[in-house]
Order: C-alpha cells, then structure tokens, then sequence
C-alpha cells in the first residue's frame, strides 16, 4: 500500500529539514570558529600572566589597579575593630 504526503505536508517537511540542516551547519560552523579562537585565549592569558608579575615587581603584590584610569594604590586597611575580631 503506497501513499503519499500531499503537496503542502511535503513541502512543510522539505522546509522543516532545510532550517534543521542549516541550523546544524551554523552551529558547526560557531564550533569550528571557537576552536580556532582557543589558542588565542591561550596567549592572552599567558602575556596576562607575564605583565601581572612585570606589574607586581613595580606596584607590589597587594596594589590595586584601576584598568579604566591607571591609578594604582593601596588596599585599605581593615579597620582595627576588624582586626582585633579575627585575631580572637
């Protein structure tokens, strides 16, 4: 016993798997871009990583940058009744 889809089910479906092909094809296409950006991640962490030290060495450990300004200071102290409750 044959059927067949009338001419609008057919075309619904041939359109639904279309959207569904191009739409694993975007998302392919997305994976495929981050893979490629990885490696560059990558090396911006790592030249993070060597100007934190090189700043480190300049600033101190404990300074404080403002990345929007460059105004490096000082964390502030905890204030004595702070200190006096952590000690015991």
């Amino acid at each position: 016993m044959e059927k067949n889809l009338t001419k609008e089910e057919l075309q619904k479906v041939q359109e639904l798997n279309q959207q569904f092909l191009q739409t694993k094809i975007k998302i392919a296409d997305t994976f495929v871009a981050l893979v490629k950006e990885v490696p560059n991640l990558d090396e911006v962490q790592t030249k993070f990583a060597s100007l934190e030290k090189e700043l480190i060495e300049v600033y101190g450990e404990n300074a404080v940058i403002d990345l929007r300004t460059g105004k490096v200071t000082e964390p502030e102290a905890e204030p004595e009744k702070e200190k006096q409750d952590s000690n015991g």
